[in-house]
């Protein structure tokens, strides 16, 4: 049984702590805001879920979850992590996050900056490109024929094989993206970020992802993610 920490625990967070308990994994819930505001969410998940602060979810992961604004990664803690897989879900929205100038410029990615302040840390990309209300509902067991990919990237091989494991395990097949550097090519703005799992025979609708308003969920195999990571001309 793998302990999951969750750094935030917002529309993925809650989405990936979900799929987390149903899989037969422990979580340990945290935000910014104190663990009396999880409480509905610990007693929807039950027992295998209890809150805490970022630095107890950190110290209590065998695999931690680091989604929160960008704007925040300086507020996740260090010494928690030294030597743990640490997931990152983020992504940069100048709008929300404020301009950053090595991003604006693409000198570097996000994962990479927190990377950068994770040094002892080993962070995979993963959960970034796809829309919390998809993630909960294309989850399907291994074999099934209507099973999705999720890309994965980071600088440690034997990290982002413990990810693809635990993907494997809430209902996704992963696909590699290769170096952490490589996350550009699923971040906001790429042909593989939240299309290919729309459905495309779906009538125009009026989106808002922020209120999980979005086009019925599509099954995207690996083959179909690759085509869309293979298709960034950045």
């Amino acid at each position: 049984m793998t302990t999951i920490g969750l750094i935030g625990s917002g529309n993925i967070g809650g989405t990936v702590a979900r799929l987390a308990v149903a899989a037969g994994h422990q979580v340990v819930l945290s935000n910014s805001r104190g663990p009396e505001t999880l409480a509905a969410l610990v007693s929807e998940l039950g027992p295998s879920a209890r809150a805490g602060t970022p630095e107890e979810a950190a110290a209590a992961g065998d695999i931690v979850v680091v989604t929160i604004p960008l704007k925040a990664y300086p507020s996740v803690p260090v010494e928690p992590l030294v030597g743990k897989v640490v997931i990152d879900t983020n992504n940069y929205y100048s709008q929300r996050d404020g301009n950053i100038a090595e991003l604006d410029d693409d000198s570097t990615t996000s994962s990479e900056l927190l990377q950068r302040h994770l040094p002892g840390s080993h962070v995979v990309k993963a959960f970034n490109n796809i829309n919390f209300v998809h993630l909960g509902e294309l989850a399907r067991p291994a074999g099934s024929p209507e099973r999705s990919a999720l890309a994965v990237a980071g600088d440690d091989a034997a990290a982002k094989q413990q990810v693809s494991t635990f993907l494997d395990s809430l209902g996704y097949d992963s696909v590699d993206a290769g170096p952490l550097a490589q996350g550009r090519r699923y971040q906001p703005g790429t042909p593989a970020y939240g299309t290919p799992y729309n459905d495309p025979q779906a009538p125009a609708q009026e989106t808002d992802p922020a209120r999980g308003v979005m086009p019925p969920a599509s099954p995207t195999p690996a083959v179909e993610l690759q085509r869309a990571l293979d298709a960034f001309g950045g």
